[in-house]
This record gives C-alpha cells, sequence and structure tokens, in this order.
C-alpha cells in the first residue's frame, strides 16, 4: 500500500513500515498546504492512507466524504522513541483500513 507521513511524523518511522511504499509530505513537496488542499492531493497521488498524529484533523474535514484512509498517532509526544511501541497497532491498523476510516493507534 501506498502510506504518506505527514510532516508532524518523524520520517525514520517510515523504516518501520518496510512492507509499503512510504512518502513523506515534504518529500511529496506538499510540505506547508493546508488540510483541505493535502488531502485532495493525497487522493489524487493514490495513497492508500495518511498517517498523521494530528487529532483534530478529523473533526475538522469530511475525511469520509473525501475517501481518504488516516490513521491517526495518539502520544504524549511525536517523538520517534515515544510513536515506536505504536508500530504493531498501527500495521495491524493498516492491514484491516478501508476508504474514510479513521482509526486512531494508542498505547
Amino acid at each position: 500500500m501506498r502510506v504518506l507521513l505527514d510532516e508532524c511524523v518523524p520520517r525514520p518511522l517510515r523504516r518501520e513500515l518496510s512492507e509499503h511504499e512510504v512518502r513523506t509530505v515534504p518529500e511529496m513537496g506538499w510540505a506547508g498546504k493546508k488540510n483541505g488542499e493535502l488531502l485532495a492531493l493525497i487522493k489524487g497521488a493514490g495513497f492508500g492512507a495518511f498517517i498523521t498524529t494530528d487529532q483534530n484533523l478529523e473533526y475538522q474535514q469530511n475525511l469520509h466524504a473525501a475517501g481518504i484512509s488516516v490513521v491517526v498517532l495518539v502520544a504524549l509526544k511525536n517523538t520517534l522513541s515515544v510513536l515506536l511501541p505504536l508500530v504493531p497497532e498501527l500495521r495491524s491498523a493498516l492491514e484491516r483500513l478501508r476508504p474514510g476510516e479513521v482509526p486512531h493507534v494508542s498505547v
């Protein structure tokens, strides 16, 4: 699956998802884009999932209507060391993800 990491997610997390084709927002040239525009770009580029730590995104945007699947990582900080324990549940969430779903992954 093609997966996109939000700017707020540490880039090295991509190494933990080697079974997927993982890109980052900055790598795609989309840094600084507003959420609505970013979601349109994500869908247009054929990404199957967007991973973020932004817990407000699902309340600010109609993700179901946009057809974008978003996985929200819920942690006290968005550092790699804090997010690494979430990886097994993140992988599981990606395996069963459906368009428009917004699962939250937390410890």
